[in-house]
């Protein structure tokens, strides 16, 4: 496959550039080795597709899982504790999840909740995710994810893999691509969200 589209948001694709080219080069690498026809196997049962052999969704994430793991990228996840007072919100932000919590409860904030969130893959602070699945998973990369993994200081700069809109007209009906979600961060503003990204867009 291969990158035909991109999109850097606050500076994201000059951050690689300068500062972790052969991180760039990696990902660009593993895109290209991914063979896309091999990965049309799922048949359509939608009336408009019928019978028509489309990319998988499945079998492209594992295609990128294997790449990506073979160059020793890997998963991470963010462990924090919810408060909604703001203050002890943004001064607990970058604690370790252990310390949050002790310093919400020295604040009077009894039995904080605990959650997490995961990104596929992570390395030297890069964080990429690849995404073949609906809308609001997308949404929920740009606009939460990436973001509290940059304000928690596990990344430096996020990372989306999409199809194009070319590449999505072979998938099922209501997967995200590269296009509409662009659109989507371009109407927020050119500081929102407030993280360094990188959205690219491939097709076969």
């Amino acid at each position: 496959m291969k990158i035909t589209q991109k999109y850097s948001h606050l500076n994201g694709e000059e951050y690689l550039l300068v500062h972790h080219p052969k991180i760039y080069d990696e990902i660009k690498e593993v895109i290209a080795s991914i063979d896309g026809a091999s990965l049309r196997s799922k048949i359509s049962r939608e009336v408009r597709m019928e019978g028509k052999k489309l990319y998988s969704p499945v079998e492209l994430n594992k295609a990128f899982k294997s790449l990506f793991t073979a160059r020793n990228w890997h998963e991470s996840r963010y462990n924090y504790y919810i408060t909604l007072d703001r203050e002890l919100m943004e001064k607990s932000i970058g604690l370790t999840a252990g310390e949050q919590k002790a310093f919400l409860e020295q604040h009077g904030q009894s039995n904080p909740i605990y959650s997490y969130n995961q990104t596929d893959f992570v390395k030297d602070k890069i964080a990429v995710e690849v995404q073949f699945g609906k809308y609001a998973f997308v949404a929920y990369d740009l606009f939460v994810k990436h973001m509290l993994f940059y304000s928690g200081g596990v990344i430096n700069l996020g990372i989306e893999v999409l199809p194009t809109k070319k590449m999505q007209s072979q998938m099922s009906s209501g997967i995200a691509y590269f296009e509409g979600e662009v659109y989507n961060v371009m109407r927020q503003g050119r500081n929102t969200p407030p993280v360094p990204l990188l959205i690219l867009g491939i097709e076969e």
